[in-house]
This record gives C-alpha cells, structure tokens and sequence, in this order.
C-alpha cells in the first residue's frame, strides 16, 4: 500500500484509527488479507501537535497513520496485511492449534498519548462476490488469547459475543511501544462438530448426508488502535471515544468510571 497524505483543517486533532481485517477460509485453505483505515476528528483549542499510532504485529508494524514532520494538517498513511506470515507458503491452517498471534501498538507521533483498541471477530458467508455476514454461527470458535491484561484494560460495557474494546492503562511515551495485548490466535476443533444432517431415500435405499456448517465460510478478525493526547486527557477521551475515564494526576494512569 502506498503512502497517503491529506489535508485536516488546522485546529482539530485527529483520532488515528488503523483497522486490519484478516479473511481465511473455512475449508483450510490460503489465507488473504484486507487493510483498510477509518479516520475522526475531535474538535480541541489547543495547539496542533504531531500524534501517530502504529499497529504491530509479532514486532513488526503492520499499520501506521501519522501526522507528517510539520503541524501542517497533514497525515501520513501505510500498512501491510494482517496475519500475512502466519501459514508458509503451502501450509494448511490447522483447527486447534494456537499461532502466535503477538498484538500491540506504537507511539508513532512526537507527543505522549493513551491508546486502546477495538478488536471484532465473525464469520461470513461469501457468494456470487456478494458477502453475507453469519449472525448464527459463533465468534467464540476465533480465539484469540489475550495477554498482560492487568495493563490492556476491558471495557465491560462495550463488550458483545464479536467485539472487545481494551484500554492501554499508562500513557505511551514517544516512540514507546505498549506490551501486547494477545499472545495468540486459534480456530477452535469444535468448528468441525457444527454438521447438518439430511436423510434421503434414493434407489430403495436410506443415505444420510452431512455437511459442515462452517464449510466455505470466512472468519474475519479486525483490530483497530486509536489514540488520543495526553493533554486535558479526560475531555479528550470523552469527545472521541464516549468513554468517561479517570487519569491519575500523579503517574497519569487511565481508569473507567
């Protein structure tokens, strides 16, 4: 993917949102990727300063937007696929087994700055290049097994069955990188026990014929990191995320209310 600059109107901060959305097949087959970036802006009076975020993956990044080297209004985007190493090249996914799957993200800006991420997973059905997505069948079947979670903070009153939204508890410093928020990804054994049987008589004779619920399907797994200033950091989070915190004064440690 190519760099990207655009214009922001000087006076607002940007909300960085990076989104990574990984597409793997059911039937065990190869795995493809989509990047794709959101973008907010929250309306402040202070000053224009440079803020980025990056998001990484087993150390390397995957994802970046920044502002540029100048408090011009410009931001800079770039980003590689999601999970793109996890199979060698030929190598069938295995059900069941847990693939290091280390989430994290960088301070990429030239300012302090709390982050968090949005991390959805589900299925989809894809026909005739049409995508549909499953609400029947079930995200807890995409594992992904957090980490460190004494310092990734989940926000209870953002979770559902696909989505989790979890808090970076200290403020990144400048080219800072959090510790990950996951250790590892895993499509449950169970996927294969999901079966529709039909009985049918065909030639004097009783054949039942089983199919796989999840066969031809996609599961989707999409992490997005956001970052805001650490200046007047309550009121930030409240105007761009909806979300009341308490930052501690003294280490500027994040809490929820």
């Amino acid at each position: 993917m190519k760099n990207r600059k655009r214009a922001l109107p000087i006076g607002t901060l940007l909300m960085f949102i990076a989104s990574a959305a990984l597409l793997l097949t059911s039937t065990i087959g190869s795995a493809q990727a989509a990047l794709t970036y959101f973008s907010e802006v929250y309306n402040s009076q202070v000053e224009l300063y440079n803020i980025g975020v990056t998001l990484m993956e087993n150390g390397q990044p995957v994802a970046f937007r920044d502002y540029g080297n100048e408090a011009d209004g410009n931001w800079e985007e770039s980003g590689t696929v999601l999970l793109a190493h996890m199979l060698e090249e030929g190598e069938r996914l295995q059900l069941g087994r847990a693939y290091p799957e280390a989430l994290t993200v960088k301070n990429s800006g030239s300012i302090e700055e709390f982050v968090r991420v949005n991390i959805r997973k589900y299925w989809v059905q894809v026909k005739d290049g049409l995508e549909e997505k499953r609400q029947d069948l079930s995200p807890d079947l995409i594992k992904l097994e957090l980490d460190n979670e004494e310092k990734w903070i989940e926000d209870p009153a953002a979770h559902t069955a696909e989505r989790m939204v979890l808090y970076y508890t200290d403020p990144l410093g400048v080219g800072e990188t959090a510790v990950p928020f996951s250790k590892t990804l895993t499509i449950d054994g169970g996927v294969a026990k999901f079966v529709t049987k039909k009985t049918v008589q065909e030639d004097g004779h009783t054949i039942t014929r089983t199919t796989f619920d999840y066969n031809g399907l996609e599961f989707r797994l999409d992490v997005e990191a956001n970052a805001v200033q650490t200046h007047n950091a309550e009121d930030a989070i409240i105007s761009a995320w909806g979300r009341q915190v308490e930052v501690d004064l003294n280490d500027q440690a994040l809490r929820l209310q």
